[in-house]
């Protein structure tokens, strides 16, 4: 989805952006059609045209978090790491480290050819035929991802696979620790928070062979292709690192539609009525990987509790004035599910 055309974009200077584009040497003419893309809490995205080509500038947010900029400099890493990989992802095209140019580091992808289900579905797509592909080419999309020999595409060092999963608890603790110094905000008001950290640490399994992990793999973070039940690209990376690909696992079962087609993100309900049940998309997985799947369900409450407590860091600064309160209500309510959801597989 995008806003009206705007003459300028908050966080974007134009001429500046011009000529930054002439250096990299990238197809030449003046900047039209600029749009701001909406969808994303965390980011600015905007698209453009400029030398007959399509643009998507993703920078962090105006008031930026500590490592926004070096969030953005991991992004760019990935993606063009995973050029000619069987993942769907946007296609990298300029990258720019150095965040004194826009205020911010950033970069230029290609513009993805899809739509994100968690805005409707197309009447193409409609069937319960494609609702279930669609559903199983989001285990197909981390799995190859998970198969991806990081070192071999450049990705050593992106990441500390020594110790992951041990890591895990205390560092996200740590994270919702460091809310509180956020002056307005309570403090996390979310009920079974200690309980699931208690319990994974009990309940940790041995590491799994190191992967690529995107960090944030959900339907709200994937989109698809208009012509086909199949992702187009997998989006948002910017908790990509290296460690347990099958916490992506973990990650798209915590948000997937239970029974009742009840998720706790909310945005799968009735618009994808249809999707395969949480063990199928467990056994597609399996069948596409090589990894032990036992522990899966140690996965998916470890992937309930970082989110949660991720998406709280919103909360936390809108509390301070810092994000839009509209938007920190409802990823506080969307926290709370998520804990729900872990306290119910524990």
């Amino acid at each position: 989805m995008s806003s009206p055309a705007p003459d300028q974009i908050e966080g974007i200077d134009l001429t500046i952006l011009n000529a930054w584009m002439d250096e990299q040497g990238l197809p030449a003419g003046e900047i039209g059609n600029l749009e701001q893309l909406l969808g994303g809490t965390q980011n600015i995205l905007a698209k453009f045209d400029r030398g007959g080509q399509s643009f998507v500038l993703r920078r962090p947010p105006i008031h930026k978090r500590a490592n926004s900029d070096e969030t953005m400099r991991r992004e760019a890493r990935v993606l063009a790491a995973l050029k000619g990989s069987d993942v769907p992802h946007p296609g990298m095209i300029a990258a720019c480290p150095d965040e004194s140019i826009l205020g911010a580091a950033f970069y230029l992808m290609e513009p993805i050819d899809g739509f994100n289900a968690g805005q409707g579905t197309p009447e193409t797509h409609e069937s319960e035929e494609s609702r279930r592909a669609m559903g199983f080419s989001m285990a197909e999309g981390i799995a190859s991802l998970g198969a991806v020999d990081y070192k071999a595409v450049g990705l050593e060092g992106l990441g500390r696979p020594d110790g992951y999963l041990e890591r895990q608890v205390s560092r996200w603790q740590h994270q919702l620790d460091t809310y509180s110094e956020m002056e307005g905000y309570p403090g996390p008001e979310i009920p079974g928070v200690e309980e699931v950290a208690t319990w994974l640490e009990a309940n940790r399994p041995a590491d799994s062979p190191a992967g690529i992990l995107h960090g944030d793999y959900h339907i709200a973070n994937v989109m698809f292709r208009s012509d086909a039940p199949k992702l187009a690209a997998i989006v948002d990376w910017e908790l990509a690192t290296i460690g347990d690909p099958l916490l992506d696992l973990g990650a798209l079962i915590a948000s997937w539609p239970d029974m009742e087609g009840k998720s706790p993100l909310g945005n799968t309900t009735g618009v994808m009525s249809g999707l395969p049940s949480i063990p199928e998309m467990i056994a597609h997985y399996g069948e596409r990987t090589t990894r032990n799947l036992d522990g899966i369900d140690w996965y998916v409450v470890l992937a309930c509790y970082r989110l949660g407590i991720i998406l709280e860091g919103t909360h936390a600064r809108a509390c301070s004035g810092r994000a839009p309160k509209q938007i920190g209500d409802m990823l506080h309510a969307t926290t709370l599910g998520l804990f729900r959801r872990a306290l119910g597989f524990i």
